[in-house]
């Protein structure tokens, strides 16, 4: 086998050569150099095609995960619209409360009476009321400074 590869290849070179002028085959020889092709370079993207695909694959699935509109952020509002359902469904309890707490205090004379006696101190005719001083801690004032010196 000859140095390219082919058998006899080399010998034809040559013998062609041989039988040209001299300055034929000077202009061949630098014809032969320029035209001689340059090692084909694969094009950027087909070089890092793959490279490219898995990166912008993995870029995609972290902006899923943790972008703005991503899989956590989703879940945190989940969590905070789950709160505040939860936190609806008191006050809508609280307010049916309050609402039957008006419609008795509309209606029900016991209900009237009982609380003019605790808040306002009011008595029927001829009834006593009496207060008595509730334990230290229990009031809701402050104790009297004490004069132990």
């Amino acid at each position: 086998m000859g140095v390219f590869g082919r058998k006899g290849e080399r010998d034809v070179k040559q013998a062609k050569s041989q039988h040209a002028p001299a300055t034929r085959r000077a202009v061949g020889a630098a014809k032969t150099r320029e035209a001689r092709p340059l090692p084909q370079r694969d094009p950027f993207w087909k070089r890092y095609a793959r490279e490219i695909l898995v990166l912008a694959l993995v870029l995609l699935a972290v902006h899923d995960v943790f972008g703005t509109h991503g899989f956590v952020a989703m879940w945190r509002t989940q969590k905070e619209l789950q709160d505040l359902r939860t936190e609806i469904d008191r006050l809508n309890k609280e307010n049916v409360q309050m609402t039957n707490q008006v419609t008795a205090l509309k209606t029900d004379p016991q209900t009237i009476e009982r609380l003019a006696r605790e808040q306002m101190g009011l008595a029927k005719p001829g009834e006593f009321i009496f207060k008595l001083p509730q334990a230290n801690g229990q009031s809701g004032e402050p104790a009297p400074p004490s004069n132990s010196r």
